[in-house]
């Protein structure tokens, strides 16, 4: 008991920290981001090259608004990450978070497609490309090649070769781990990129979906990772602190795109994938609606919602920008609940089959075989 206590209590605080550090960062960031003009840039195609009239009505106002605030998050979690290490070198702290077999790939991919990220946000504020960025094809091409190699690098270097899904215990993929590697990662970054279009609706339910999985994974024995979810936690609340409606700033690709393929990442490495679908609920629902409003619109030749993402849909029927980002919030956090809900019980039952297969060992080990 006294361990958990100590466990939480190393989460809150590396939380905490990282929360009034960004408080400041922030605001010192968007002041940057006003004096060199770095505002955002409405879109004004789709993905299948249409004019997006009405979408850019109702987001015309935002244009301008300070951008790239992802560069902040995931700048403010390298800062106390490299702070703890300085501080275990240092002897005021046991360990720091720089552990090579937890916190390197995740930490990593946050940075390395934070910076894809960051070219296409600089691309929108300057106006460069057809679409005020970069293309969708390049823009997955870059994302998928990722995903190839954490793919394989999971497979080949870690050995990773299976999944655990919920009641039906390890499934074994071999190879085809890699392929589902990254499907997981470039959905699960682009779900989340398509659901960053309303303030404080994206940073609200990543703050949701990383503090299940950093739960999760300390519950698994993956403690520092539990801890840098808790650092990532931190400088989300710091962002909406911020970003809440009216927004003064937005987490623009750099932060959608990164913490999204982190996310994936984690939900990989600690065998929660299964809980994706629950703790990305409102992302997953988000991109679908963008691939049924495409299917819609090639196949039947008409739209399925007013305009995709659903969010904008409901802004076209009227709702204000803060209720659906509150209601989204509210069926984010039911999922997140159910999603740990579930983690739990699958932790529990795993739990059960290992001390029955040590029975099973121990009572074989007693039984006198004649030849």
């Amino acid at each position: 008991m006294q361990d958990w206590l100590t466990l939480l209590g190393e989460v809150f605080l590396y939380t905490s920290v990282t929360f009034v550090i960004g408080l400041f960062v922030m605001q010192w960031f968007i002041g940057i981001l006003r004096k060199y003009k770095i505002g955002k840039n409405i879109r004004e195609e789709s993905l299948d090259g249409k004019k997006t009239e009405l979408f850019s009505a109702l987001h015309a106002k935002k244009s301008g608004t300070p951008t790239m605030g992802g560069v902040a998050i995931w700048g403010l979690v390298l800062f106390v990450v490299f702070l703890s290490r300085l501080l275990s070198f240092l002897g005021v702290i046991d360990s720091s978070l720089l552990q090579r077999t937890e916190v390197y790939l995740p930490l990593f991919t946050l940075v390395f497609v934070g910076i894809l990220g960051a070219v296409d946000d600089y691309f929108n504020v300057k106006g460069i490309g057809k679409t005020k960025g970069l293309s969708f094809t390049v823009r997955s091409s870059i994302l998928l090649f990722f995903g190839l190699l954490g793919g394989l690098w999971f497979y080949l270097k870690l050995d990773y070769t299976h999944i655990t899904v919920p009641f039906l215990g390890l499934i074994e993929m071999g190879w085809l781990y890699v392929p589902f590697f990254i499907f997981v990662v470039f959905f699960t970054s682009n779900a989340v990129n398509v659901a960053d279009g309303l303030d404080g609706l994206s940073g609200g339910l990543l703050l949701m979906s990383f503090s299940v999985l950093g739960i999760l994974a300390i519950m698994r024995e993956h403690i520092f990772l539990g801890l840098f979810c808790g650092v990532i936690v931190g400088a989300i609340l710091a962002f909406l602190w911020y970003n809440v409606p009216p927004a003064q700033f937005y987490m623009g690709d750099t932060g959608a795109f990164s913490l999204g393929a982190c996310l994936a990442v984690i939900a990989l490495m600690t065998d929660f994938v299964f809980v994706l679908p629950f703790i990305g609920f409102m992302f997953f629902i988000t991109m679908g609606s963008v691939v049924l409003q495409l299917f819609w619109k090639k196949y039947l030749k008409r739209k399925l919602f007013l305009i995709a993402p659903i969010h904008h849909h409901f802004e076209q029927k009227g709702w204000s920008e803060s209720a659906i980002v509150m209601r989204f919030w509210i069926i984010g956090s039911v999922f997140c609940l159910l999603g740990l809900f579930v983690g739990v019980l699958v932790l529990e039952q795993q739990k059960i089959e290992n001390i029955y297969q040590n029975s099973e060992m121990i009572d074989d080990s007693k039984v006198v075989k004649f030849v």
